[in-house]
This record gives structure tokens, C-alpha cells and sequence, in this order.
């Protein structure tokens, strides 16, 4: 018998009701594959993920809408496993990112997992953080800021990663800034604002790179060390101006 997708769609509530497999029956199944039965926990755990980070995502363009003049806003593409951009292919390795030739920020739903279970950071401003940080990516590209520092690694390749480093260290003041505008309109909640330090710190690269090797190799950061990362999220939130964000000073 052949079935529809409507078909199988009936049959994978059933089988969860039933908890029997009935798709198989229908299903001609090749070397290495196995048919797919719907997760509705996951799937209502996944759009609350996303609805949360369509939210976050506005309210941060929102702030710097009317900081800025000159600002665009960014668009969201929202993946698992792995997506296609304009700066290339990415797997979802590679983790949440932005791409200033598109100018849209993307997000694994996978990492947003990650972050609470292997990164041991849980809590929904954590995943604000990673967001705020990816859109301060965006003003930096607003700026001009972006194309600035790729001319310069391009001209001394050997101070890529430093550069690299306070760049993504602003991203995160910047983060910092709009964390202090939503304490300003009583969005936070108590633990909020620890949950997203304990964000940024657990993706500091020293901290990476010992669970990871057992080791750090400090000339190898991209990102900067977790103190770091903190430090700079910390003195975006408690100044409010990105002008305190000047991190290649």
C-alpha cells in the first residue's frame, strides 16, 4: 500500500498513542536509513525555542534602531545540522554565527541544546546572550567596524587572532548594552543576568579548549578567555553605551 504524507503523519500519532510501530508496514526502508516517527515533546520544545529567539532578536534590533541612525536591521535564518550562506556552507559544528555579506544571523536550535547541557549553562538568558552577541556582530558590520578589521588582518595576517578576539569581545559588550536596556524596562528576571555571564563564559576558548584537549593554547584564541568574555558583557550591562565598548583601544 502507498501512503500519503497526511497518511503517515496519522499513523506516526498512532504509533505514539499505541506505542507500536505501524509506519514500517508502508514504508520501504533502504541500507542505513529507518523511518522517522514525530516527536511532539521535541517539536513544542523547539518552537518555544524559537519564538523565544524571534523575540529576543526584535527586541535587540528594536534598541539599536533607536540608538542608531544609520541601523538595518538583520534577518534570522533558523537551522539544525547544517545550513547554506552567503560566507559558505556551515555544519552545525561551527555553531551560531553571522554573516555580514547577507547580513543575517544564524542559529542552530542544536546549540541552544548544547548550551544547557555540555556547556552547562542553562537558563533562557543564556540563550539571549548568544543571540545579543550575533546581532552585535550586525552593528558592527552597520559600523563599519567589520570591514575595517578584515582589512587589517588581510594587511598582517599574523595579528588575525588577536583581532579576531576584540572583535568578538565588543560583540559582547555590545550584548552587554542591550542587557542593560532591558534591566532598564524591568524585562529581567531574578538569575537572568548570571545566567547569561555563565553563557559567556562557558564559550571562552580557554575554557573550550582544556575540556576539549586537556590544554590551552593561548595564541590560537579567537574569542578571548572566559574572564574575558565576561569582563566585556559586564561593562556593556553596567554602562549602557556602546561607546564603552572600544576593545581594539
Amino acid at each position: 500500500m502507498a501512503l500519503g504524507l497526511g497518511g503517515l503523519v496519522v499513523l506516526g500519532v498512532l504509533s505514539l498513542v499505541f506505542k507500536t510501530d505501524l509506519i514500517s508496514p508502508f514504508m520501504s526502508v533502504g541500507e542505513g536509513t529507518a523511518p522517522s516517527v514525530p516527536d511532539p515533546q521535541r517539536d513544542a520544545r523547539e518552537q518555544e525555542s524559537v519564538e523565544f529567539v524571534s523575540f529576543v532578536l526584535d527586541d535587540a534590533q528594536s534598541v539599536w534602531g533607536q540608538q542608531m541612525g544609520n541601523y538595518r536591521k538583520a534577518k534570522l535564518v533558523l537551522f539544525r545540522d547544517g545550513v547554506q550562506s552567503a560566507c559558505g556552507a556551515a555544519e552545525s559544528s561551527a555553531g551560531p554565527f553571522y554573516c555580514p555579506a547577507d547580513e543575517k544571523v544564524y542559529l542552530d536550535l542544536g546549540f541552544f541544546d548544547e548550551l544547557r547541557t555540555r556547556f552547562r549553562a542553562p537558563g533562557e538568558f543564556a540563550a539571549a546572550y548568544v543571540v545579543a552577541h550575533e546581532i552585535g556582530h550586525h552593528v558592527q558590520n552597520v559600523l563599519g567596524i567589520e570591514r575595517r578589521l578584515r582589512a587589517l588582518q588581510r594587511q598582517d595576517p599574523s595579528s588575525a587572532n588577536e583581532l579576531s578576539v576584540k572583535m568578538e569581545l565588543q560583540a559582547d559588550c555590545l550584548a552587554g548594552v542591550w542587557a542593560h536596556s532591558t534591566a532598564q524596562r524591568q524585562l529581567l528576571e531574578s538569575g537572568d543576568l548570571e545566567s547569561g555571564l555563565g553563557a559567556a563564559a562557558a564559550v571562552g576558548d580557554d575554557r573550550i579548549q582544556k575540556e576539549a584537549m586537556g590544554r590551552v593554547h593561548p595564541e590560537s584564541f579567537t574569542h578571548g578567555t572566559s574572564a574575558q568574555r565576561m569582563q566585556w558583557f559586564s561593562r556593556g550591562y553596567e554602562r549602557g553605551d556602546a561607546g564603552a565598548c572600544e576593545t581594539f583601544n
